[in-house]
């Protein structure tokens, strides 16, 4: 279990980083030993959803997502993961072992007055949500992923497609110490910056918005936190069982990923019971900024039962 504060965020940083119309909060959680940092949006009385950003983000990356999720009747809760942005960045390889992170999530949960909440993850929060169904069913309603592979596929597309691997060199770069924390820091964050636009369609990140990502990444600690994601997963892959996910799912995937192939979704789509596929062309990898209306229609109705 955990508890729930208000933070000293301003209203003025949040009303500058969200679409106008959506009100939200900056509130602190600490859960599995660790504080994080929560946006909240919408009536607590409302059925819960819960937003989980990848690598390099962080709840910014949902920004286009959280106002129409709550206009469809939802209570939305974006969390800052360890070692991202506002949330405690705590220290050592280990604190990052995908049961940890797994973790955070079932408690961020049990701070709402509810057992159980749709779960949504992008990229590295994708494969916390997948986790998260496996290992602790009783808390996900309905599952919903975005361009992250299950991480049995994944782990079976290594082994037997090159086109796969060759994609996946950077994961091995960052196993070193303090060297690429160096390097994402050089210049001004410009290889994190190309991680971002280099990956996506024209015009996807804005210069504001990658201000934003360079204070994000700036803070203490930020960068060898959110690199140990990477670290634990090599070092202590996560290894699911290959029973069917209960949850019924929705598998959202940009075609057109440079990071991951596209057999990878509906490979990932195979391991659940009730499973629902919906491929973006002309998509990259960052379907939460390119297409956050087809998202979020996508994800209303699947959260619906429709």
């Amino acid at each position: 279990m955990g508890t729930d504060s208000r933070s000293t965020a301003s209203a003025a940083q949040l009303e500058a980083a969200l679409p106008p119309a959506v009100d939200a909060m900056s509130t602190r959680r600490t859960v599995n030993g660790v504080e994080l940092h929560v946006i909240t949006a919408g009536d607590p009385a409302d059925p819960v959803v819960v937003l989980l950003h990848g690598f390099p983000e962080y709840w910014h990356g949902w920004r286009e997502v959280i106002g129409p999720l709550v206009d469809a009747g939802y209570r939305v809760l974006v969390p800052d993961q360890r070692g991202y942005n506002r949330s405690e960045k705590p220290d050592g390889v280990p604190a990052y072992r995908t049961d940890e992170l797994t973790r955070d999530i079932v408690d961020v949960i049990a701070t709402e007055a509810c057992d159980t909440a749709h779960v949504v993850g992008h990229d590295w929060g994708g494969v916390v949500a997948w986790e998260l169904a496996c290992r602790f069913p009783e808390v996900v309603d309905r599952l919903a992923i975005v361009n992250a592979p299950h991480p049995t596929a994944y782990r079976r597309q290594l082994l037997s497609n090159p086109e796969q691997l060759r994609r996946s060199w950077y994961a091995v770069c960052v196993q070193l110490p303090w060297l690429p924390e160096l390097a994402c820091r050089y210049d001004d964050y410009r290889l994190l910056e190309r991680a971002l636009r280099g990956t996506a369609a024209s015009g996807t990140f804005t210069d504001g918005e990658l201000a934003r990502y360079r204070q994000a990444w700036d803070r203490d600690g930020a960068l060898t936190g959110m690199l140990n994601w990477y670290r634990a997963a090599l070092r202590d892959p996560p290894r699911l069982p290959t029973d069917q996910i209960d949850a019924p799912t929705l598998v959202v995937w940009g075609e057109d990923d440079a990071a991951l192939v596209p057999s990878l979704a509906v490979d990932s789509a195979g391991f659940c019971a009730t499973s629902r596929l919906e491929l973006l062309p002309a998509t990259s990898h960052w379907v939460p900024h390119e297409a956050p209306d087809r998202l979020c229609d996508h994800l209303t109705e699947h959260l619906e039962g429709r």
